[in-house]
């Protein structure tokens, strides 16, 4: 895998006043992809390092960046009253990946930036051209009956999940079934015996969480756009 420092590193950047970094391919970029943490982490998280740098050696300009509430304190979780803040950060993110690249622009999150990031694309369906969600929240642990799913039907963008089978966040039968709510196309990529961290290394998520986005997104019936994975 590439590394995170040389000629390749990320560059620092501005956005909102948290820590961002924008990872820029070598050879001219095929699109992009926005990407942020979950509840109890930041942008600096070993899966979101990862993903990004598989993703730019593939070609891809990446935006890792951290959300709002992660700007106001450095630990602890997110209150729910202010997710929406959170929301707002993630569009914003978006839009400055826009400047820096144009093609197909996919949002990716972990945990629960990836449930807010598939919120905010069910409220504005033309803010991205694709979901990868990695470990979805989708209940409390021991708690099938809190499903998250209320906004899933509203989803009109084609959507990967990245699901660990260990995950107590939700089996791999009930997010598929959630799965089925979403009137656009998707993909269930199962990483057998990962947890909800996905343990990057051992199970090398980052790779399949591209490889799942090019099995979905090259179908060019899919989306406009092209997401084009060839170098």
């Amino acid at each position: 895998m590439p590394e995170l420092d040389g000629p390749d590193a990320p560059a620092d950047i501005e956005l909102g006043g948290g820590v961002a970094y924008l990872h820029t391919p070598s050879t001219p970029s095929r699109g992009g992809l926005a990407l942020t943490h979950g509840a109890g982490g930041n942008c600096e998280s070993l899966l979101l390092q990862r993903i990004a740098v598989v993703w730019s050696a593939a070609g891809f300009t990446v935006l890792r960046f951290d959300l709002p509430f992660r700007v106001r304190k450095p630990k602890g979780p997110p209150h729910p009253s202010r997710s929406a803040e959170d929301r707002l950060g993630i569009a914003a993110a978006i839009d400055r990946l826009r400047v820096a690249t144009s093609g197909f622009i996919a949002f990716g999150g972990h945990s629960y930036g990836g449930r807010q990031g598939s919120m905010i694309a069910a409220e504005r369906p033309d803010l991205v051209d694709g979901l990868v969600l990695t470990s979805y929240p989708l209940h409390p642990p021991g708690k099938p009956e809190r499903a998250r799913t209320q906004h899933l039907p509203e989803l009109r963008i084609p959507t990967v999940a990245v699901h660990g089978t260990k995950d107590p966040f939700g089996t791999t039968a009930e997010l598929s079934a959630a799965l089925a709510l979403v009137p656009a196309p998707t993909l269930l990529v199962d990483i057998e015996g990962a947890g909800h961290d996905l343990a990057p290394i051992k199970y090398d998520a980052a790779t399949k969480t591209l490889a799942g986005a090019v099995s979905l997104f090259s179908d060019s019936s899919v989306v406009v756009p092209p997401f084009d994975p060839s170098r």
